[in-house]
C-alpha cells in the first residue's frame, strides 16, 4: 500500500495537459510499480515479482509524465538476473493521445531510455503481444500502427509475427488479450502410434547433433536470421542452445528424442520445459530427411504428454504465423491461439524463406 503523500497515489486517469512539461525518466524504486502501471498491458501481473527476483530492475522501467498523467512507459527484462538486460517487452504509450502527440512522445522516451539503459550497444530485441484479431479493430490497429511507427523511425524493422499457443487441462477463460470464446479444455494427447520410440537427451552434444541438421531449411525467422547473419549450422544450432535451453531448470530427463522404432534411425527431437511463468514446448525439430510424414504429430504429443503428467494446467508454446505445419501440428494436438506476437529488431540481416516440418 502506498501513502497518500506517495507519487504512486496520483490518479490513474489525471487530466491531461498538452502544454505541461514532458518529464522522462526511470523509476526511482520499486515503490513506483502502480506509477508504472496506470497504463495497461498482458504483463502487468509479472512485474512485481520479475523486479523481486532480478529479471528487471527500476533504472530498466521508465516513465513519461505530462504532469500527474502517465502518457507512456517503456521497460526491458533479462532472464538472467545479473545479466544485461535481453529484451525490449514493455512499450506503451496513452491511447488516448492524438496519433501525433503519442508519436512525439514514444520517440523520445524510447530514444532518452534506450541511451540511459543499452548506450550505444546493440539494441535488444522487442515483442509485442497482440490480440489475434488487432487488424480488424479499428482503435487497436490504430494504437498499435502509431506505436510500430515509433520503432520503425528509430531504424527498427519488423522480423516475425508469431502465434501464442496454449493446451490447457480445465476449461479455462480467454486470456485478457483474447477475444471472448467459449471456453474449453484441449484435446488430450493422442496415444503413441508405435512408429517412433522416444529416450531421454543424453547431453548437450547427443542434441546439437539433431539441432544442426534442423536448422536446414527452418521456418524459424530467429533461426533465418542467425544463418543470414553468417553463423554455420552449428553456430547457429550452438546459439540457441546455450542461450535459451541451457538456462532451463526443470529436468533434463524431460527431453526426448525420436527414433524410428524399426531401425533406431533419429527422427527429430522435442524440449518440455518451464520457464520462469509457465511450462512450455520449448523447442521441437524434425529432422529434414524425415519431414512431411507426420512425425511431428508423435513428437509434440510425447512433448505434451510428459508435462501433462506433471499435472501442469496449461502448457504454452509458439510457432512463426510463416511455419504452417508446425501451426497445423498445433492445431491437431489441441492447442489454441490465445494471443499473437510481433517482433521488432535493429539491424536484423535480411532473412530468406525455407521449407521445413
Amino acid at each position: 500500500m502506498t501513502s497518500p503523500e506517495s507519487p504512486d497515489s496520483y490518479t490513474r486517469h489525471a487530466p491531461h495537459d498538452p502544454q505541461a512539461p514532458l518529464v522522462v525518466r526511470p523509476l526511482a524504486g520499486p515503490g513506483e510499480l502502480d506509477l508504472f502501471n496506470r497504463l495497461d498491458y498482458v504483463l502487468d501481473h509479472e512485474l512485481a515479482d520479475d523486479l523481486a527476483t532480478g529479471r528487471r530492475r527500476p533504472e530498466w522501467l521508465w516513465v513519461a509524465l505530462r504532469g500527474e498523467r502517465l502518457v507512456g512507459r517503456i521497460g526491458w527484462w533479462t532472464g538472467r538476473p545479473g545479466a544485461e538486460p535481453q529484451y525490449l517487452d514493455f512499450f506503451d504509450l496513452d491511447p488516448a493521445l492524438p496519433a501525433g502527440e503519442a508519436a512525439a512522445i514514444g520517440t523520445r522516451l524510447l530514444e532518452t531510455a534506450s541511451a540511459a539503459v543499452v548506450g550505444d550497444g546493440p539494441r535488444p530485441e522487442y515483442g509485442r503481444y497482440i490480440p489475434p484479431d488487432w487488424q480488424d479493430v479499428p482503435e487497436t490497429r490504430a494504437h498499435l500502427e502509431t506505436l510500430f511507427g515509433v520503432l520503425a523511425a528509430s531504424g527498427a524493422r519488423p522480423l516475425v509475427e508469431r502465434l501464442r499457443l496454449e493446451w490447457r487441462r480445465e476449461p479455462a477463460a480467454p486470456a485478457p488479450l483474447s477475444p471472448p470464446t467459449p471456453a474449453s479444455a484441449s484435446t488430450p494427447p493422442p496415444a503413441p502410434t508405435g512408429r517412433l520410440v522416444f529416450r531421454p537427451v543424453r547431453d548437450r552434444e547427443d542434441l546439437l547433433a539433431l539441432m544442426t541438421p534442423v536448422m536446414e531449411g527452418t521456418l524459424d525467422a530467429h533461426g533465418q536470421a542467425d544463418l543470414a547473419s553468417g553463423l554455420s549450422l552449428r553456430e547457429a544450432a550452438e546459439l540457441h542452445y546455450d542461450d535459451e535451453l541451457a538456462h532451463y531448470t526443470t529436468p533434463r530427463s524431460w527431453w526426448r528424442i525420436a527414433e524410428l522404432a524399426t531401425t533406431g534411425e533419429p527422427v527429430g527431437f522435442v524440449v518440455p520445459a518451464r520457464n520462469n511463468y509457465h511450462a512450455i514446448i520449448a523447442y521441437l525439430g524434425v529432422l529434414p530427411a524425415h519431414r512431411g510424414r507426420g512425425h511431428i504429430d508423435e513428437i509434440l504429443a510425447e512433448g505434451t504428454r510428459i508435462l501433462a503428467e506433471e499435472g501442469v494446467p496449461r502448457i504454452r508454446a509458439a510457432t512463426d504465423v510463416g511455419n504452417v505445419p508446425m501451426a497445423r501440428s498445433f492445431a491437431r494436438a489441441g492447442y489454441v491461439t490465445f494471443e499473437r506476437q510481433i517482433n521488432y529488431v535493429w539491424d536484423a540481416p535480411e532473412v530468406a524463406g525455407g521449407q521445413g516440418d
